[in-house]
């Protein structure tokens, strides 16, 4: 699990102009005394939410890219920070990252420019990291993570050394021409009661695109006049290509019993999709949420509208061509 307290810089590729992008304060991990936040994003990616937290590129064998990240001192303490990239997958709809340094293909291609600084309280500095794609890569996504690491003195009273460390997800696609396609489908609502007093509204998500997914959204409940939500994903949900994976929304909210509209808006970068239903409150058990109809009803009124149409002009053709033939006879 990463534990990315601000978002990281995505430059692109060396020609691409790059703009500025604000920083953006969340509070970090109590015991983790540093974070690690973007400093630009590419032109091109600038309206993505994906690559304001994440590396998400597409390079073609041999190119050779640089990023800047920042790091900073939230503790009270100096702090000797080592920075490194390590290996990282998808695993069960998770993005997933092992213990310790080991490096995967990706990783090998990172190179930080800084390999240990050291930061009083407070004090922030840029991190140049520079990522250079064999010429020999094959086609496809790959996955790492860029990290830095804090590692706390032994204790006096014993030999346990702690270990904490902050870090950014790498997607990068590597391939000819232009980038994959990302896309999505929500393949059906459902609600099933939760770990405590409130329910959990379950969306399945099929991968439909090339690239993998990280899952975000939100959900809104209405009844009448009463609104409830927005509320958001509960989960972080990874997908591959041609995978299926599960989006849970917590209702953190007492409402009041009866059948509520529900209204799921999920996405992936820029890739929104949405889904509406209703769903019976108390959910006392698993169940389907009854979807709604409107799309399909649409796509078959449309449907049956150009049928008609067809007929009438076919009826109207033939009707000419007999009054054509009745004149000349």
């Amino acid at each position: 699990m990463l534990l990315a307290s601000v978002a990281l810089v995505a430059l692109g590729v060396s020609a691409a102009p790059a703009v500025a992008v604000r920083e953006q304060r969340q509070e970090p991990a109590e015991e983790a005394a540093i974070s690690i936040r973007m400093l630009d994003i590419p032109a091109s990616r600038v309206q993505d939410p994906r690559a304001q937290v994440y590396i998400v590129d597409h390079l073609k064998p041999g190119t050779t890219i640089n990023r800047r990240v920042e790091v900073r001192n939230t503790s009270a303490e100096t702090q000797k920070i080592e920075f490194y990239s390590g290996a990282a997958s998808v695993e069960n709809n998770a993005f997933t990252v092992p213990e310790g340094r080991a490096g995967n293909e990706l990783s090998g291609w990172i190179r930080l420019r800084t390999a240990v600084m050291e930061l009083d309280p407070g004090e922030r500095r840029p991190v140049e990291v520079e990522i250079a794609v064999s010429k020999k890569a094959s086609k496809g996504e790959r996955y790492s993570a860029i990290w830095a690491q804090v590692t706390s003195a032994k204790e006096r009273t014993g030999n346990v050394t702690q270990i904490h460390r902050v870090g950014i997800r790498v997607y990068l696609d590597i391939g000819p021409g232009g980038e994959p396609p990302t896309d999505f489908r929500v393949e059906g609502l459902a609600a099933e009661p939760g770990a405590g007093e409130f329910p959990v509204v379950t969306a399945k998500v099929t991968n439909t695109g090339e690239r993998a997914l990280d899952m975000t959204g939100t959900l809104s409940l209405s009844k009448a006049a009463v609104q409830a939500g927005p509320f958001k994903v509960t989960n972080g949900v990874t997908i591959l290509p041609g995978q299926s994976g599960q989006v849970r929304i917590e209702v953190n909210q007492a409402l009041p019993a009866g059948t509520w509209d529900v209204h799921a808006k999920l996405a992936s970068g820029t890739v929104e999709r949405t889904a509406s239903g209703k769903i019976v409150l108390p959910v006392a058990a698993p169940m389907t949420v009854a979807t709604s109809a409107g799309p399909s009803w649409l796509v078959y009124t449309v449907g049956g509208i150009a049928l008609l149409l067809l007929l009438l002009v076919t009826l109207g053709g033939w009707y000419l061509v007999r009054r054509q033939r009745t004149q000349l006879a």
